[in-house]
């Protein structure tokens, strides 16, 4: 069993702004609930969970979310400000599931095939990975940035399974490598002119990717799995997005996130 952290502190000062007042993408509406609710519900229908820390807008979401295996903490800032404050309130743990807010398609089995998907756990950091061909057979119109690799064309997911001992380890790194993780050359270039040739060349290997990264974040113990769950990896950043999710849902798309038709 292990506990989940929701990072539910970013505001909304982007392009879902146009789609909703609300201060925090978090607290968006999607059909009757905001948009945490949902990734909250799975990760508590899920087995393997055992409590969820929400780290968020805490006035706000402390009436919505709190319970017996639920409770909400103030966000401190940018996402690496916030996993830390997660992380403090759960120290002394071996493993924690981090979760961004954004996937209210995520579904309690993604959430348990994830967790198989570890195994043992005895690695340091896990992420999820997923084929652009699962993706877009079951959301044919979602636009998501891929990598080609050897294996095949992939797209990153919207959890990781950490060990909390080594986060400070490779916070500075992992900063540059977050910061980069929707821009596939850009990242290339970081992890060294190798990387950048056999990715043009669509010959970097998953497992070559995998050993690279891993001496980035200072000799870490890190693994990649494929995941067949798109709702780990379809976030909502964007108009567009919200569209897709309240149809994939089969929850109406309220009136107020309908601006000017841009969504």
């Amino acid at each position: 069993m292990v506990d989940a952290i929701v990072l539910a502190g970013s505001s909304n000062d982007g392009p879902l702004k146009d789609c909703s007042s609300a201060r925090y993408e978090a607290l968006i509406p999607v059909g009757s609930k905001i948009m945490v609710e949902y990734v909250v519900e799975a990760l508590l229908q899920a087995r393997g969970i055992r409590r969820v820390l929400v780290v968020g807008p805490a006035a706000d979401l402390t009436p919505v979310l709190a319970g017996e295996r639920v409770s909400v903490v103030e966000s401190a800032g940018g996402i690496i400000e916030n996993i830390e404050v997660g992380l403090k309130h759960l120290a002394g743990e071996r493993r924690v599931l981090l979760v961004t807010s954004d996937i209210p398609m995520l579904t309690p089995q993604a959430v348990e095939n994830f967790l198989e998907l570890c195994g043992d756990m005895s690695g340091d950091l896990y992420y999820p990975i997923i084929s652009k061909e699962e993706v877009e057979t079951k959301y044919p119109s979602t636009r998501r940035t891929y990598v080609t690799l050897k294996e095949g064309v992939f797209t990153g997911g919207n959890m990781f399974l950490l060990n909390p001992d080594i986060y400070h380890k490779c916070l500075e790194n992992g900063q540059k490598i977050i910061s980069l993780r929707k821009k596939p050359l850009s990242l290339c270039r970081l992890l060294g002119v190798g990387f950048v040739i056999k990715f043009l060349l669509r010959s970097l290997t998953l497992a070559e990717a995998e050993r690279k990264v891993c001496q980035l974040l200072g000799m870490i113990k890190g693994v990649v799995v494929v995941s067949k769950y798109p709702e780990v990896g379809v976030d909502i950043d964007k108009p567009k997005d919200l569209e897709l999710a309240c149809k994939a849902m089969g929850v109406p798309l309220r009136p107020e996130n309908i601006a000017e038709r841009t969504c």
